[in-house]
């Protein structure tokens, strides 16, 4: 939004802004933020920034090193459409509060990091991509995690059950199950919301190309934006899930990015189409390559596929995340990739076809996970096939154009590699297998070593070591 401070400044003064949001990302995903008085924001906050304590960020730092500063991206302001005064709001960088030189955990950083990379290889100039949202859109949700009493409840008007709970709605226009997929109203009841949730994305900065309601009948909608860079795409990842909870708030509803939060229904993912240019000129493109596919493009695939197990530690990071990585729904558990085969881990879109528009779509992904850190991942992992020249078919990777899950097709299907179906697999996986990740220093050792610590012992462990209600429904009179 901004290139200049001088810029910043008079927008404040001739939009009489009363705060300043300064917001900044976790190792794990999460944001944060800090309010400024606008009487506090100046020039010289702008260039070294606002004082925080790290150590209270999950992730970051210990409590006797704990001083870090923030420092806006004059780039990234926007107004902020959900305070009741006039705010300025800015996605910060995060740097040492003594020297100002960044700080090597921020996701940001690891993002930009990425990019320069890729530059400095000489292979491209330039890397697009473009996440999907999908997320569930619910009138209420309750959950209870005592080690006495556990259970979660969610209401959704669309869903075929709802009729059968707190006296049902009796409207008659319940969607079936799994029949969800361009829903029309007056089945599908999330058209406003969806549409103010898109005005305020693009209000914010966020162009996008549509909307509309997905598979799932308790209120699995989808929006998708346009593709851009891999910093600005992470930006706008954590954007969207803000707006989209906010947005359902204001409609007395709540909006939830888990991958798979009702059981038998359709998952949520977080796919991410990609693609490289240098100079401008795209590199994916081959008139008579497969799919329109270059050989540098079919590397860069056998690239994310090969360490797509170690990836998935990182772009499906939740225990939830394997809820919905399984057999299926259309659930990408298969690693191969193919033309417009859903099934796959790795899909070429059929309908872009210009050689600008011509890219890959990873399938596996979730919104559970890093956008900064999962994003710059792919991008390495890519980038690994490239300089290894790496042979898709040699690699086992297909392509395969078959509905995999056809009785016939049995013996191609079980000798085709699979997505970890746990994160404790995926976190070891991780660890095996993680030197496209730090030979380039962007990851640093100690940042895996983090996330695998943290994922495996206040996730993994947590979640394996309590009782489900199900489980007393198989057990309890045994």
């Amino acid at each position: 939004m901004f290139t200049e401070i001088k810029d910043v400044l008079a927008f404040i003064k001739h939009n009489s802004i009363a705060y300043i949001d300064l917001k900044y990302c976790d190792l794990f995903g999460t944001w944060h933020h800090i309010t400024l008085p606008v009487s506090a924001f100046n020039a010289k906050t702008i260039t070294e920034g606002i004082g925080f304590d790290a150590s209270s960020t999950p992730g970051f730092k210990s409590v006797e090193s704990g001083d870090m500063v923030l420092i806006p991206d004059l780039s990234s302001g926007f107004l902020d459409p959900f305070w009741d005064l006039p705010t300025l709001s800015f996605i910060c960088d995060i740097a040492e509060a003594d020297t100002r030189q960044r700080f090597e955990r921020d996701p940001r950083y690891i993002a930009q990091q990425a990019e320069a990379y890729l530059q400095k290889t000489g292979i491209a100039s330039e890397c697009r991509w473009g996440p999907e949202f999908e997320y569930y859109i619910f009138d209420h949700v309750d959950f209870r995690n005592d080690p006495y009493y556990t259970f979660f409840k969610v209401e959704s008007e669309e869903a075929i059950w709802c009729n059968y709970t707190n006296g049902g709605t009796r409207s008659g226009y319940q969607i079936a199950d799994h029949h969800g997929y361009h829903a029309m109203p007056p089945q599908d009841v999330l058209h406003n919301i969806r549409s103010a949730t898109i005005k305020t994305m693009e209000e914010c900065g966020i162009p996008v190309r549509y909307h509309h309601h997905e598979v799932g009948s308790s209120g699995q909608v989808e929006i998708e934006v346009m593709m851009g860079s891999l910093t600005r795409m992470a930006d706008v990842v954590m954007l969207v899930k803000y707006i989209a909870k906010m947005v359902a708030r204001k409609f007395s509803k709540t909006a939830t990015f888990m991958p798979k939060p009702l059981y038998k229904e359709a998952g949520s993912g977080m796919h991410f189409h990609q693609h490289l240019f240098k100079d401008g000129q795209p590199l994916f493109y081959a008139r008579d390559g497969y799919g329109g596919l270059s050989k540098l493009a079919l590397s860069y695939v056998a690239g994310l596929l090969k360490h797509a197990p170690a990836l998935t530690a990182l772009t499906n990071p939740s225990t939830n995340s394997y809820r919905r990585l399984v057999p299926g729904y259309e659930a990408p558990v298969n690693l191969f990739f193919s033309l417009a085969n859903r099934s796959s881990a790795v899909r070429i879109p059929k309908y872009a076809t210009a050689p600008g528009e011509k890219r890959i779509e990873l399938r596996t992904p979730d919104a559970t996970c890093n956008p900064y850190l999962a994003m710059a991942a792919m991008l390495l992992a890519g980038i690994d096939g490239i300089q290894n020249e790496l042979d898709i078919t040699k690699e086992g990777f297909g392509p395969y154009d078959v509905n995999l899950f056809a009785p016939e097709n049995e013996e191609i299907r079980r000798s085709i590699k699979a997505v970890p179906d746990s994160l404790d697999k995926a976190l070891y996986h991780l660890q095996q297998d993680h030197a496209f990740l730090t030979q380039s220093n962007i990851f640093r050792p100690e940042i895996i070593a983090t996330w695998v610590k943290e994922k495996y012992e206040r996730e993994y462990l947590e979640n394996r070591n309590r009782p489900t209600p199900y489980e007393f429904q198989l057990y309890y009179g045994v």
